[in-house]
């Protein structure tokens, strides 16, 4: 049973729980499958069409074996999205080490592709960190949408002030994909902040890739150009 506490003064946590959407979050991998297949070919492990083709599968099993909406934790659905998350990141990751390793080792002279490849590599970065810190957050969506949260992984707005929203506010997909946007586009938290070593690792850990891929990479192309 979730522990009960207050986060501010007449806010009680964990807040009622509320059905939560499972489409936004496979959308966002769909889009980042479809932005791992625009890469060139030398960017992937395999032929390009591999890793997207086995994560497009997992997708569907995942659509097929769960509801729309969540109402309780599913453990095995839990375990499947996290390694579909995990997987799509390593993609990701070998793609920026590879590209970097390229461009530190070859002469370039298309610097339209290296800023497409970085671009593309940036997008996929932010979109997949949006999806870790869904899962990761208070336990996942499915403890959050029976509200059995865990102990919360990061102090939004929201829950600061109770003049600002009802005490029964809880985060969405939508909450999760904007502090994404925000550590990758400035290297660090910005309004929401990491509160377990947990969320302070994985934001640490895209703000890395997202500084790497923008210093690194684009700039060089900009230079190039």
């Amino acid at each position: 049973m979730a522990q009960e506490f207050s986060a501010a003064p007449g806010r009680t946590y964990p807040p009622p729980g509320v059905l939560e959407s499972i489409w936004p979050a496979q959308l966002t991998v769909l889009a980042a499958v479809a932005l791992q297949l625009s890469l060139p070919a030398r960017l992937t492990v395999g032929p390009n069409w591999l890793l997207p083709a086995l994560e497009g599968l997992l997708v569907i099993g995942l659509a097929m074996a769960t509801p729309r909406e969540l109402e309780q934790e599913h453990p095995l659905r839990r375990r499947a999205a996290v390694g579909l998350v995990a997987l799509v990141s390593a993609a990701n990751v070998f793609s920026l080490v590879e590209l970097t390793h390229y461009l530190l080792h070859h002469t370039v002279s298309n610097g339209k592709q290296l800023i497409v490849s970085g671009v593309l590599i940036w997008l996929t970065n932010f979109l997949i960190f949006a999806l870790w810190y869904w899962e990761l957050d208070r336990g996942g969506p499915g403890r959050r949408a029976a509200g059995q949260d865990a102990p919360p992984d990061f102090l939004f707005p929201q829950m600061t002030d109770d003049r600002i929203e009802p005490l029964a506010w809880r985060p969405k997909f939508i909450d999760y994909l904007y502090v994404s946007l925000t550590n990758a586009a400035a290297f660090s938290p910005t309004d929401t902040m990491p509160l377990t070593p947990m969320a302070k690792s994985i934001m640490g850990v895209q703000s890395i890739v997202s500084l790497v891929t923008i210093g690194l990479i684009v700039s060089r192309a900009i230079n190039i150009l």
